[in-house]
C-alpha cells in the first residue's frame, strides 16, 4: 500500500479507530459488536463492518471475529496514526514551534533509488529553488532505534515543513515531498526528505546535502549520526 491509499483511508476509517481508541482499544484488546460501535460512530452496521475490515486489513488493528461480537485491539501502527492526528493538532491549537528538533539514527545502505528521485528535474529545481542547494545524487538513510527518536520523527511528520510539488510524466506520478533545513553531525548543512519514497516507513530519515554525506563524514552503515532539524528557516 503507497502514502496516498494510507492518507485516504486516514481520511475515512481514522473516526472509527478514534472510537475504537475511547473505548479502551489501545492497552487491551476490547469486545465489540458492530451494532455498538455502529452507535458510536453515527453509522450503520453494514458502514462499521467494513471499517474494521478495513482498519484489519491496513494493520491499524488486530480483531479475533466471534459469534457475538469481535475482540478488537489497536496495533502499533494504528496507535502511531493516532498520535501523528495528535501531534497534528497540537500544532494547530498550540501554535508553539520549537526552533528545531534532533533525531539520532543509525546509518544504513538503501536500495540505492535516492539517486534517480533526487535528480529528477523537476525535483531538482525546486530542491534548489526552495532549499538553496543542488543535491548530491543520493540520500543519507538513517535507521530509528530509540522510542524518543521514534516519537521525535512522529512529531516531525505534523510540521509543514517546504513543500517540494509533485508532477507527472509520461511514464508515472511522482508525488509531492516535504523538507525541513538540517544540520547533519553538527557540521554539515543538507535537509530531510520525508515521503520521498513510499516503500519507507516512519522508523527511517532520509537526508540529501549538496555533498555526499558518507564520504564528507566518513560514515558507514551502523555508525550513529545526529540531524538537528529546523522546524522554521534557520
Amino acid at each position: 500500500m503507497n502514502s496516498v491509499d494510507v492518507d485516504k483511508n486516514l481520511e475515512k476509517y481514522f473516526f472509527t479507530l478514534y472510537k475504537l481508541a475511547e473505548m479502551g482499544a489501545r492497552g487491551q484488546p476490547i469486545k465489540v459488536s458492530t451494532k455498538f460501535l455502529a452507535e458510536r460512530v453515527g453509522a450503520s452496521q453494514q458502514s462499521v463492518s467494513r471499517h474494521l475490515l478495513e482498519l484489519e486489513r491496513i494493520g491499524w488493528i488486530k480483531r479475533s471475529v466471534m459469534r457475538d461480537g469481535s475482540l478488537v485491539r489497536i496495533s502499533a501502527s494504528g496507535e502511531a496514526h493516532l498520535r501523528k492526528v495528535r501531534s497534528g493538532l497540537n500544532v494547530i491549537f498550540e501554535k508553539k514551534y520549537p526552533p528545531s528538533i534532533s533525531i539520532e539514527g543509525v546509518v544504513f545502505s538503501g536500495l540505492g533509488e535516492g539517486a534517480y528521485y533526487v535528480t529528477q528535474k523537476m525535483y531538482r529545481e525546486q530542491f534548489i529553488e526552495k532549499l538553496g542547494f543542488d543535491p548530491y545524487p543520493g540520500t543519507l538513510n538513517l535507521k530509528i532505534t530509540s522510542e524518543y527518536d521514534a516519537k521525535m520523527r512522529t512529531e516531525l511528520e505534523a510540521h509543514p515543513g517546504i513543500e517540494i510539488k509533485g508532477f507527472k510524466d509520461e511514464d508515472r506520478t511522482y508525488g509531492s515531498v516535504k523538507c525541513f533545513h538540517a544540520v547533519i553531525n553538527n557540521k554539515e548543512t543538507g535537509a530531510v526528505v520525508l515521503a520521498l519514497r513510499s516503500h519507507y516507513n516512519s522508523s527511517v530519515l532520509e537526508v540529501i546535502a549538496p555533498v555526499g554525506l558518507r564520504e564528507r563524514l566518513k560514515l558507514k552503515d551502523g555508525n550513529k549520526v545526529k540531524t538537528e532539524i529546523f522546524l522554521t528557516k534557520p
